[in-house]
């Protein structure tokens, strides 16, 4: 047996770059990308991919040259994704949403050698390149080199804007549409290079591989039942971890992209009812912008649209309301360096039976490993041993797998720091129920400690959530004199409410123990958030540092001070009741 050698009939790299080739042998002629009013089949992708992999060559891109790229959900971006590996290159798509001095911060830490900018942010890609220019004046290092800049302008009708002498059309067009683009040698090879939000310290550069995202793609796919005709909205950034996978994933179906600029209420409804979308990917607070749509802006869904959301837990009552409407919802986990979701939570046929609020609590759990994970657990981790699966004990959520990134870039200290005994600590506090259903609790930075118990933010605001007049929530610790921390809750009401921090008080008091109730609610008129949607807990927690409790509030009442007492000795009773029947 040990004779038996690889050969390249029974061994070829993994990668996704196969999944087009094959959609241009078997869907040529089906509808592949939609924009506006333009449209491609997958015929004509697959050659505007290979020109596009072939001008790059020209332009002396070589294997593990960065390439990086700055613009919305357009088919350039889209198609980036498959020609720039087929060029030998890694794709690093930047979000959007950045300012210009992280923009050139990443320009400089990855070094990038092509810098593709849409028509739309040249004036913010300008000043990062501005910045760029000045760093490199106070230091001779290489990582300051300019890269080429090349424009993107908009495919179906174009503005003539141009920000140097090339062009993106200009770059399909001269390309050699019969290019096979360079053989991945390695499946261990770099695809991409994802940089993370970048909440508490400068953002990190992820590499994930081809054989990573190649397997994170079968394993999505497969997980959310996507089939071969699937259309496709991008609702979902392709900045955020390639789309979740499903820049590649919709070619490995055989689908359609539906590209979108602006991801508005009107925009995604108009997509979905004008080319019949059936699945599409987002934060939970776009779930929240198609549920507080406009009326001219809604229209009726005429078959069902499945909608995968993930990057922060969604309470259960938005999800009840999206499923009103007629949305399919299935809830994933994931984060940048596990490639996209490493958890979905796949549906059961005898939860079909149950209550509709039971269901929308089981659609909220976070789930169960993607498929090509080897393993999933949630751990203590001081001992890094594992929670019991009683829903209650929380821990860290660790993965193992081919799938994760391959490391941070230049970043051997926060790779070493990342992957610890074997396993890819992920930061996030969760529990494991008795059916094996992970469910996230909170960041482990977010757990708030209240005279020793540890409070969930993520249960709190779910809470908050259910009140009629609440928009968005957002808790987070602040100082407290006698218990250590306390929650300060953070709240958007809707435009046409208006309520009371004591309103908003009685209402916690009566619906959660009393130590997890807020000592203070702040209202404003929004959160602050990252580029993917998450909110930015870290500056609110500077906030309710400087916040003090309200001295007319019953939350200083020595009274309820003792009522905290009882309920906090109660509920500790409690848990320890349980743990002795558990036995």
């Amino acid at each position: 047996m040990d004779k038996i050698v690889k050969r390249p009939a029974n061994y070829v790299p993994l990668t996704p770059l196969t999944f087009i080739k094959r959609a241009f042998k078997i869907y040529s002629n089906r509808i592949s990308v939609i924009y506006d009013g333009a449209r491609f089949t997958w015929s004509q992708t697959y050659r505007r991919c290979c020109q596009l992999a072939y001008s790059l060559r020209s332009l002396n891109v070589v294997k593990n040259d960065v390439v990086s790229v700055l613009a919305p959900n357009v088919p350039a971006l889209y198609e980036m994704h498959f020609a720039v590996p087929m060029a030998g290159a890694v794709i690093n798509p930047i979000n959007t949403r950045l300012d210009a001095k992280t923009i050139a911060t990443i320009l400089r830490h990855s070094e990038a050698k092509i810098f593709f900018v849409d028509y739309e942010y040249i004036s913010i890609a300008s000043e990062a390149l501005r910045l760029l220019v000045a760093g490199s004046k106070e230091t001779s290092s290489n990582e300051n080199r300019l890269p080429l800049v090349i424009v993107i302008d908009d495919v179906n009708k174009p503005t003539g804007v141009r920000f140097g002498d090339l062009e993106y059309e200009d770059l399909v067009r001269k390309g050699d549409p019969e290019f096979p683009g360079e053989d991945v040698e390695d499946e261990w090879d770099a695809i991409s290079l994802n940089y993370t939000s970048g909440t508490t310290s400068e953002p990190k550069g992820v590499v994930c591989s081809h054989r990573g995202a190649f397997l994170s793609t079968i394993s999505l796919i497969q997980g959310w039942e996507m089939g071969n005709e699937a259309v496709y909205l991008w609702s979902l950034p392709m900045f955020h971890c390639n789309g979740w996978t499903f820049t590649w994933g919709v070619a490995a179906r055989g689908g359609t992209n539906v590209c979108i600029r602006n991801i508005t209420a009107g925009e995604m409804y108009k997509s979905i009812f004008n080319h019949k979308v059936t699945h599409m990917c987002c934060a939970p607070i776009v779930l929240n912008i198609l549920l507080h749509a406009q009326p001219h802006e809604r229209c009726m869904l005429t078959s069902k649209v499945n909608i995968l959301t993930g990057g922060a837990p969604p309470p259960v009552p938005l999800l009840e309301k999206m499923e009103d409407l007629g949305f399919h919802i299935m809830h994933a986990y994931g984060l940048t360096e596990a490639t996209g979701p490493a958890l979905v939570c796949e549906w059961q046929s005898r939860w079909n039976h149950l209550p509709r609020d039971q269901q929308a609590r089981l659609k909220a759990r976070q789930g169960v490993s993607i498929l090509t994970l080897a393993d999933v657990d949630v751990m203590n981790k001081k001992t890094m041993e594992g929670v019991p699966h009683d829903g209650k004990t929380m821990g860290e959520i660790v993965l193992r797998g081919s799938s994760l990134m391959k490391g941070y870039l230049k970043d051997e200290k926060e790779t070493t720091k990342a992957f610890e005994n074997g396993w890819l600590l992920t930061g996030d506090v969760g529990v494991i129920h008795p059916d094996g259903y992970m469910e996230i609790k909170d960041r482990s930075k977010d757990v708030i400690i209240s005279g020793g118990e540890n409070i969930s933010s993520v249960e709190l605001e779910s809470v908050l959530f259910k009140h009629p007049a609440i928009l968005e929530a957002a808790v987070v610790a602040m100082p407290h004199p006698r218990w250590g921390e306390s929650p300060c809750a953070f709240i958007v009401l809707k435009k046409t409410e208006n309520i009371s921090e004591g309103e908003i008080l009685a209402y916690c008091k009566k619906n959660m123990p009393k130590f997890m109730v807020p000592k203070k609610v702040e209202f404003v008129n929004e959160l602050p958030k990252t580029g993917t949607g998450k909110v930015l807990k870290v500056e609110l927690r500077k906030v309710a540092r400087t916040l003090n409790i309200s001295k007319n509030t019953h939350m200083n009442n020595k009274i309820f001070e003792k009522e905290v007492n009882l309920d906090q000795t109660l509920y500790q009773n409690q848990e320890k009741n349980l743990a002795v029947s558990r036995l």
